[in-house]
């Protein structure tokens, strides 16, 4: 086990009593952090004993780390896939936990172009829970006074399915808010929101925001603190209101509901507390009539302390955006976690978004850490490290063993040691692995951009065009973002009229690689709005040249120069601009419709 000189001190005296329990556990599984571990993992392994799974590898009962190590192979999604499969199907045996499934949860991440199933169990709502329950407490110690108002939280419910056996697959956030640890969740002064749990749950996302806004800003002099699950979600909910803002204001003036909420039990619920309010509705259209939206959080809401959303990974590209809506609010990251597990919390959550670190809470689930060495020139695999023995200012891919069943499973993030709380480890998110594009929740990677690519090129045969080279980036300035992608032609033979294909041939491209992208890209342009339509921009020829030899300049080698397939850098970004010659858009949404239910 590494040792670690200076060890922190507690976080601080709580800032009521309440507080106090939450900060002595943070204090306590961080202190104890290896002992814990070493619990959760014999937990895991002897009430799984008898799974398939276990059985498979001959554990034979066995509890400790080097048998567990030594036994079971370290392992990703699609060798789970037959196991989740049958589960899914409706085999109830104990496959993988001798716990009952009880749900599938749906993550962002995609195998062959569908979402990945992550199989869970009741009590894991009771863990995660546990670590929402430690949020507050930390956040208390920095920003006095979150008692004395509400938080505006947009919080919404995705589609649900049943699989062939007639589990539920959800996205981890809609089993939340649809749990009683949510719906039914005691008063807490620190933790009240402005919507109604009838706004959060109706599954109609216009119909969601437009009363989540709506209660937003009846109760505008309350609000302290705004927040989304992402950053993109909450400039979502700022583009939605400066479309929307005339009929929010007319329906404050009038003390009556917009027709286009039809839900009758959320109609029911803002009825009640929805009465005429001219002097509200004047200023806000005074405020959102302005050209300059700059500052508008803390013009329509002037009390708001801080941000609460996720800026890490590929969400720190909206933080000019945020800044630029909020006056410079502070940003606040405050936990993180994915579709497999929770992980851990910020202890730290009014830190600049660039300094965010996460402490992994050692009780969640068994933490290993796969070094991260791309360039190492190492062929021999490297050796997974445990959660105490990580080292500070060195990158690991994630490891976990869970509760719910998952062994040895690689999450796919890579995360960089930042220091220690106590014996547990803190970890800059650096990034998903292998991801090339992300605007909302969607994650695309170079294989199935290229892919996409080829897809829609085949539309260009009888152009007698191909496609020469390709880049894209993730337009963040439009809201929602959307997919730009750079393409340079060559043509083969000069056709009669005009020799470049048609403007309607290079939207009917755009589309095709709509078509060709994971489902939840296209969930995020069908149902969730949250993604705008995919832009393809036609470069000069000998633009890609250009790239590599500024490349070049800049001290890349010339044999080992690959053309990159996302980028972000800003003087490469005004060279390709500035060799546009033609830009197109999607005409259309692409095909998506949730699985059918059985």
């Amino acid at each position: 086990m590494a040792v670690h000189s200076s060890l922190s001190s507690p976080l601080g005296p709580p800032a009521c009593e309440n507080d106090a329990k939450p900060l002595q556990f943070i204090d306590q599984m961080t202190r104890n952090a290896d002992a814990v571990q070493h619990t959760v993992l014999a937990e895991i392994l002897s009430r799984n004993a008898s799974t398939e799974y276990l059985r498979r590898y001959s554990l034979d009962g066995a509890t400790d780390p080097q048998t567990f190590k030594a036994k079971l192979p370290v392992i990703t999604y699609e060798d789970l896939q037959p196991e989740i499969q049958r589960i899914a199907s409706g085999d109830r045996s104990p496959i993988l936990s001798s716990h009952p499934i009880s749900e599938f949860l749906t993550s962002s991440g995609t195998s062959a172009g569908e979402r990945k199933l992550m199989p869970t169990i009741k009590e894991e709502l009771d863990r995660r829970q546990l670590l929402y329950s430690l949020l507050m407490p930390v956040m208390n110690l920095y920003v006095p006074g979150l008692d004395k108002g509400k938080g505006l939280y947009f919080l919404f419910v995705k589609s649900e399915t049943r699989t062939p056996g007639g589990l539920l697959a959800r996205p981890v956030l809609t089993s939340y808010y649809k749990s009683d640890h949510f719906k039914t969740r005691p008063y807490d002064p620190f933790m009240v929101y402005t919507s109604p749990n009838e706004a959060i749950l109706c599954p109609d996302s216009f119909q969601s925001m437009y009363t989540q806004m709506l209660c937003g800003l009846l109760q505008r002099h309350q609000v302290l603190r705004l927040g989304a699950v992402f950053a993109s979600g909450l400039l979502r909910a700022i583009r939605f209101l400066q479309l929307n803002w005339q009929d929010l204001a007319t329906d404050i003036r009038n003390g009556t509901l917009n027709s286009r909420i039809t839900d009758p039990s959320l109609r029911d619920c803002i009825e009640k507390i929805l009465k005429p309010d001219a002097e509200l509705a004047d200023f806000l259209s005074d405020e959102c009539s302005k050209e300059d939206w700059e500052g508008i959080v803390t013009r329509i809401w002037p009390k708001t302390k801080y941000l609460d959303v996720i800026v890490t990974g590929a969400m720190a590209q909206y933080i000019p955006t945020l800044d630029y809506y909020s006056g410079g609010l502070p940003l606040a990251c405050t936990m993180y976690a994915s579709s497999e597990c929770y992980f851990g919390l910020n202890l730290n959550p009014m830190c600049k978004p660039s300094e965010v670190s996460y402490t992994i809470m050692p009780n969640m689930a068994y933490f290993e850490f796969l070094p991260h060495e791309p360039n190492s020139g190492n062929d021999s695999p490297p050796k997974l490290v445990d959660l105490v023995d990580v080292e500070v200012g060195k990158e690991y891919e994630l490891v976990i063993t869970t509760y719910a069943g998952l062994y040895r499973y690689r999450v796919g993030d890579i995360l960089r040691v930042t220091g220690f709380h106590n014996a547990a480890p803190q970890f800059h998110f650096v990034r998903r692995k292998n991801v090339v594009l992300s605007i909302d929740s969607d994650k695309t990677d170079e294989a199935e951009l290229q892919k996409a690519v080829e897809k829609a090129s085949e539309l260009l045969k009888e152009w007698k065009t191909s496609v020469v080279e390709y880049t894209s980036y993730a337009e963040t300035k439009t809201i929602p973002g959307h997919y730009v992608i750079y393409w340079e032609l060559m043509v083969k033979e000069a056709t009669e009229e005009g020799k470049w294909p048609s403007k309607e041939v290079m939207e009917q491209c755009c589309l095709a690689m709509e078509e060709s992208l994971n489902s939840v890209y296209r969930q995020g342009r069908v149902a969730d709005n949250s993604i705008g339509a995919l832009e393809i921009r036609v470069v000069k020829s000998g633009t890609f040249e250009e790239l590599m030899d500024y490349a070049i300049s800049r001290g890349a080698s010339i044999n080992q120069y690959k053309v990159p397939r996302c980028v972000n850098f800003t003087p490469i970004m005004e060279l390709l601009d500035s060799r546009v010659v033609s830009a197109h858009f999607s005409p259309a949404l692409p095909h998506w419709t949730p699985a059918r239910t059985r």
